[in-house]
């Protein structure tokens, strides 16, 4: 499936709090690659922390789903960049669920500089996208997430 990355900012603003969560990180040296900016596997990672930080914000850890009987594991991510992080810089990380039905999840990202000075909202640096898949922690396969997970993020009905 070929994913298409949604417009973040519209998502955002219309959807719930147990459906967004953001963070701001600041570029470090060892997040720069030769080129002095910030790595292409960097980003993914700063991708992958909003989207940690999400669910144990909602005590839906890998613990707590783990016990529950389904953990999402990446299947695809699709990064987008527009322009590079350097050393200093502020970056403000948004993930936004926006899609969870059967066995698939959807976050969509968006990743801005927010130094002094810049506009208001940020400048955008990328936009990524992860489909992930949820699995029987035991057996690696495919299941359906828990009904007490699709609460938690908001998705009841």
């Amino acid at each position: 499936m070929k994913l298409r990355i949604p417009d973040a900012d519209v998502l955002w603003a219309d959807l719930p709090d147990t459906r967004r969560h953001e963070q701001t990180v600041t570029v470090q040296p060892g997040d720069l690659d030769d080129l002095h900016h910030v790595n292409n596997t960097v980003y993914l990672a700063w991708c992958e922390q909003v989207a940690r930080e999400h669910a144990l914000r909602l005590g839906m850890g890998t613990d707590a789903l783990s016990a529950l009987g389904a953990v999402p594991v990446a299947r695809q991510h699709i990064i987008t960049y527009h322009r590079p992080a350097l050393l200093g810089d502020q970056v403000r990380v948004r993930t936004a669920l926006t899609l969870h039905a059967g066995v698939r999840s959807v976050r969509a990202y968006a990743l801005d500089r927010v130094n002094p000075g810049d506009p208001e909202g940020g400048v955008r640096l990328a936009e990524c996208q992860t489909e992930w898949v949820w699995v029987d922690p035991q057996s690696g396969r495919p299941k359906r997430a828990p009904a007490p997970v699709s609460a938690a993020f908001g998705f009841d009905g």
